[in-house]
């Protein structure tokens, strides 16, 4: 048997037997000739099936016509026949002509998702609608993404490590966990690696990143917003600032999509119409009152009492970047404790501001780093601020007790990052499987 060959290396190849394989697309069953587009992971190809005709003008019927007349959308198929290059045939120039056809698997033929059905409709149907030659892009993107961001941490010395997700007590906020059985007793999902990575600080690893799930229990509807996503975090010792934290982030940004862009930037502009720019270093860095001040100035004032940038300034803070250094990012500096986690380090000579910083791509945030606090003592301090015991947190401050250098890193939704980037309206669009407050399946 011939092997497999993807549609995507058949322009490259000499005219001669061939073997393709993926699913139909159309069927178009005229008299005197039968066309298939079959699509796989790579591509499309349009097949063509000569119809027989005898001598009184009445076809003969061949097992390979009448199986192509029985095809349904969807099928499953396997092609054995003759490439031909032909300037004329609009995808990509070549064709082959059928001399066998094997069906894997036939489909139901009445397809339950159209070009217009609604994110809902198609999310039922994820798996047909990743079908999509556009929405099965993104997670090529993705894996190409992921990869350039994997070999900047390996070289450059990072260990990569795998933190579990069941835990015993929280790693973030108490209010948005996920409770679990767990034998006896109960455990939570984690929200985030964080405290896991800040361990392997304690052990002397230096530098680790992880790429891997993390949940929160946040009834939020948004198009931004989900209770399972992507967390793509990093931790690195002997830092002086979270100024150190934001070098390393906007290097891996600009690897990310240095490489989305050489491997799939044409693919990107045909499918998406968008031009993936590279963006330049350093990123526009913005302390928070002053980027507030700058909104009010555009005629918008956040209304949050509790420190914070909301949507709305974050898409404002976005468009001035833009206009005046034309720039995709910013990082917004120095938040205030009171809306930080106790383990931020906070300002030398100023409690009242963090070493912490929200990363802010085309109108979004999709980051959070900072500094960490190391001292024990300060620690415990920041954590009764906090309204916490150290107590509750024994196995965590054990880490600093026993030595921890100074350190920070950050965490970033995958997701987001893809949304973004595409000009897409929705991260439900660049996740696998969406999992939201109504969504579990499929």
């Amino acid at each position: 048997m011939t092997t497999r060959t993807l549609i995507a290396d058949l322009q490259t190849m000499t005219d001669g037997p061939v073997r393709v394989s993926g699913w139909v697309e159309t069927v178009r069953d005229q008299k005197k000739v039968q066309f298939v587009v079959l699509r796989d992971e790579s591509g499309a190809l349009q097949l063509v099936n000569p119809r027989t005709f005898g001598e009184d003008g009445a076809e003969v019927a061949s097992e390979v016509s009448t199986t192509i007349s029985s095809l349904s959308q969807g099928s499953f198929v396997s092609v054995e026949g003759a490439l031909k290059h032909d300037e004329r045939v609009k995808l990509g120039g070549v064709e082959v002509k059928v001399a066998s056809l094997d069906v894997a698997a036939l489909a139901i033929p009445e397809t339950p998702i159209a070009d217009d059905s609604g994110i809902d409709k198609r999310m039922d149907w994820r798996f047909l609608d990743l079908r999509v030659p556009a929405h099965a892009l993104i997670f090529k993107i993705q894996t190409t993404f992921l990869h350039a961001l994997r070999t900047y941490w390996v070289e450059h010395d990072f260990v990569e490590i795998m933190t579990p997700k069941l835990m015993a007590s929280a790693s973030e906020s108490k209010a948005e966990l996920f409770r679990v059985d767990y034998f006896e007793g109960n455990a939570f999902l984690a929200q985030s690696p964080q405290f896991f990575k800040q361990m392997a600080q304690s052990a002397g690893f230096g530098k680790i990143f992880e790429v891997g799930p993390a949940f929160r229990a946040d009834p939020s509807f948004t198009s931004r917003h989900a209770t399972e996503f992507t967390s793509v975090d990093t931790e690195f010792s002997w830092i002086e600032s979270h100024e150190d934290v934001m070098k390393l982030h906007e290097e891996l940004l600009v690897a990310g999509f240095t490489a989305v862009k050489e491997k799939h930037g044409d693919a990107i502009k045909e499918l998406f119409d968008v031009e993936i720019a590279v963006p330049t270093v350093p990123f526009p860095r913005i302390p928070l009152a002053e980027a507030k001040e700058i909104v009010a100035k555009r005629g918008y004032e956040v209304p949050r009492a509790d420190d914070d940038m909301d949507p709305e300034g974050e898409r404002q803070i976005s468009a001035y970047v833009a206009e005046e250094f034309g720039h995709q990012f910013v990082f917004l500096t120095d938040y205030a404790s009171s809306i930080r986690p106790f383990y931020h380090m906070r300002h030398e000579g100023n409690p009242q501001l963090t070493n912490s910083y929200d990363l802010i791509f085309n109108g979004t945030e999709i980051s959070t780093g900072a500094q960490r606090e190391h001292r024990v003592e300060i620690l415990e301090a920041q954590a009764r601020d906090k309204g916490l015991e150290p107590e509750e947190l024994a196995g965590y401050l054990d880490f600093f007790r026993y030595g921890v250098p100074p350190h920070g890193g950050f965490g970033m939704g995958l997701a987001r990052v893809l949304m973004l980037m595409l000009k897409l309206p929705n991260l439900r669009e660049t996740t696998y499987l969406f999992r939201g407050p109504t969504r579990l399946e499929p």
